[in-house]
């Protein structure tokens, strides 16, 4: 027992809530947890899972301070992990604690239910190894080499379409799982697992253990006991799998690493990507970034040396790369109900009489973009955003894709009280579908959308279907770019290749391009040869010209050029800094403000205020300042002192993201 006098040793907790700092607590009677321990501590009146961040600050009264309940029986948070915690807060300004909340979520995972049986699959590194080409043996030794050296390194796998990536980037887990450890694969899409799960079952004789948010609560709990435990060697996640506390993390693959859906739009704000780089980094791992469209960053980063290079330059197989065709469409007119050319049509006769199979690609989803009346122009908008409304014939409602607002097509035009005068303006995935029905009655078809493939067991059956060749057309948007492989599918056609291009988005020529030539390679990857046909009527357009070439590296350093030329990233870094709320007013004098505030820097320069893109979103008006600075400054250091003076009212919020990679 120490004297009354002594300073009694306190330790740091760390709670999964929006707090920027850890507590000081006492520890439990003959107990001293140690870092990373899990324990139970009362807060506010309630009694709250946290984590044992260190020791204890001081500098509150012992009599002040309260014991932590119980340790909880896990092994704790590993250093990596706990330093991950910390670093991701530091560079995205975002609380300690609501990143730790990606750890564990909440209670619910880490206690057990009595009923609960243990997983503990089993994964062989040489269960069904494929045969690699020559191209494919040397990136996949590149890979198992960095391994190996059991220290940091990012290597990017690029390879074209069909080249096998995939069973590329297989060696380097099953080098990790023969070495005892745990590897990772990252997805940018749920709907994406269903595609790979069996492919990964085959190779490793097991499915990998999943971590998304299409899990139920009881799976996801097994699953992270298992994960925590380290039982489970090879996760297959979205991009919150980073943060999962692996006790012996080894490999890290980002695969289609420059999809837009690695970024975390709302609450903790990051780039899965990057962070995925981060954590490889904190960890001493390697990770790999896998694409046959890689993104600019990633590009840049390798020719700075940054990154290493592992290339596969052909199709596997003798597999040969598509014929890939402009449509000009100003040469043909179409009638209002149509959007499928005269050439893409005799295509898809063709396609399907040699009993071949097609994709049609619409990036937009629904029936319509947009619903007016034809009496006095009105046009059907979201009543809480600044987008037009959606028409979905699947629900017979509109649709506003930002909140999920939904209505029924009113009788009467809100406007002028005309009757039975909408118009559907436009094509989505639902009116492609629609012509091909009235055009093609005898052709077998499918949408393949986001709202159409709600969870893997859909995009499983509808994957299924076109392997098994019971359909001879799917109608889809980028979804279907997601790495799929139909031997039989020897026809893609883009109905609307410009649809990316406009908006003012310093990113859209690069988005467009990877897009479209993601969507070239699901074509011809069989025995037969493959051919694309690209609708535009912008058919000079750098992007257009660069995808009928295929001249991929030329169009990613003519875009770098104009990235350094407008100071953009990767050669300089943004920050978006949003004002959200109900007084335009008040939105308005609190982001001129934080633009006032702004630190009297050179190097720092600030665009704006003004209305974001989408001025009004849920119901809230939104004001919008970028920050831009070179690569030199630390721009999540300088916006921590610069927001450390800003205080906001109440009923207005700051939306921080660094490194934006919407400007929506």
């Amino acid at each position: 027992m120490p004297p009354a006098s002594a300073t009694p040793q306190t330790l740091r907790v760390l709670l999964p809530a929006p707090l920027s700092e850890a507590y000081d607590y006492l520890p439990p009677d003959g107990l001293m947890p140690p870092p990373g321990a899990y324990v139970e501590v009362p807060f506010g009146g309630r009694k709250m899972i946290g984590v044992v961040w260190g020791k204890g600050k001081g500098g509150v009264a012992p009599e002040k301070l309260k014991h932590i309940v119980r340790m909880l029986d896990l092994p704790p948070v590993p250093e990596a992990s706990r330093a991950f915690v910390d670093w991701v807060a530091q560079y995205t300004l975002t609380p300690t604690g609501s990143v730790l909340k990606t750890v564990f979520g909440s209670a619910k995972l880490i206690e057990p239910k009595k009923k609960d049986v243990p997983i503990n699959p089993s994964f062989d590194p040489d269960h069904l190894r494929p045969k690699l080409n020559e191209g494919q043996k040397k990136a996949a030794q590149l890979l198992v080499d960095k391994v190996k050296s059991a220290s940091y390194s990012a290597t990017l796998l690029d390879g074209v379409t069909g080249s096998g990536k995939t069973e590329v980037f297989c060696e380097s887990v099953a080098e990790t799982l023969r070495l005892g450890r745990q590897a990772l694969v990252l997805l940018p899409e749920i709907a994406m697992t269903a595609a790979l799960i069996d492919r990964f079952a085959a190779r490793f004789g097991s499915r990998p253990v999943e971590w998304h948010s299409g899990l139920g609560d009881k799976q996801r709990r097994l699953n992270w006991r298992a994960i925590t435990t380290g039982k489970a060697q090879f996760i297959l996640g979205a991009r919150s799998a980073l943060f999962l506390p692996y006790p012996d993390l080894g490999l890290i693959v980002v695969d289609e690493e420059h999809e837009a859906a690695y970024k975390q739009e709302e609450g903790v704000i990051y780039h899965g990507r990057d962070m995925a780089v981060a954590r490889a980094h904190i960890g001493e791992i390697p990770v790999v970034l896998s694409s046959a469209t890689p993104s600019l960053e990633t590009l840049y980063n390798v020719k700075q040396g940054k990154y290493g290079h592992a290339m596969l330059r052909e199709r596997f197989g003798g597999a040969q790369m598509p014929k890939i065709e402009l449509v000009d469409l100003r040469k043909y007119k179409l009638t209002a109900k149509e959007f499928i050319s005269p050439p893409l049509f005799e295509a898809l006769q063709h396609t399907i009489a040699e009993g071949q199979q097609a994709m049609l690609f619409l990036n937009r989803r629904g029936y319509a973009p947009l619903t007016l009346c034809r009496a006095c122009g009105h046009r059907m908008q979201c009543p809480q955003c600044t987008s037009w409304l959606t028409e979905h014939k699947r629900s017979n409602q509109l649709h506003c894709h930002h909140c999920g607002y939904a209505m029924r097509l009113p009788d009467k035009c809100p406007s002028c009280r005309a009757e039975d005068r909408f118009a559907a303006c436009g094509p989505g995935v639902e009116r492609i579908a629609e012509e091909i029905h009235t055009r093609l009655p005898s052709a077998r078809f499918a949408i393949m959308a986001s709202d159409t493939l709600d969870n893997p067991e859909a995009a499983r059956e509808l994957v299924g279907k076109m392997e098994r060749r019971e359909l001879d057309i799917l109608i889809g948007t980028q979804i279907m770019a997601k790495g799929y492989h139909f031997p039989r599918l020897t026809l893609v056609g883009v109905v609307d290749g410009d649809l990316g291009l406009a908006g003012g988005d310093p990113r859209a020529s690069e988005r467009t391009f990877q897009l479209l030539q993601q969507m070239a390679g699901r074509s011809g990857r069989g025995a037969d040869a493959g051919h694309v046909l690209l609708q535009t009527t912008a058919p000079d357009h750098p992007v257009m010209k660069a995808i009928v070439k295929t001249d991929r590296d030329a169009f990613m350093e003519a875009e770098l050029r104009e990235r350094e030329a407008y100071r953009l990233p990767p050669f300089w870094r943004l920050a978006s800094l949003t004002v959200s709320g109900e007084n335009l007013n008040a939105v308005i004098k609190a982001a001129q403000m934080i633009a006032d505030s702004a630190p009297q820097n050179e190097q720092l320069r600030i665009l704006g205020p003004a209305p974001a893109p989408y001025a009004m979103l849920r119901g809230k008006h939104r004001y919008r300042l970028m920050a831009q600075a070179p690569r030199t400054v630390n721009l999540s250091a300088v916006l921590r002192k610069w927001l450390a003076t800003v205080s906001l009212p109440r009923n207005l919020r700051l939306l921080i993201d660094v490194d934006p990679y919407s400007f929506l």
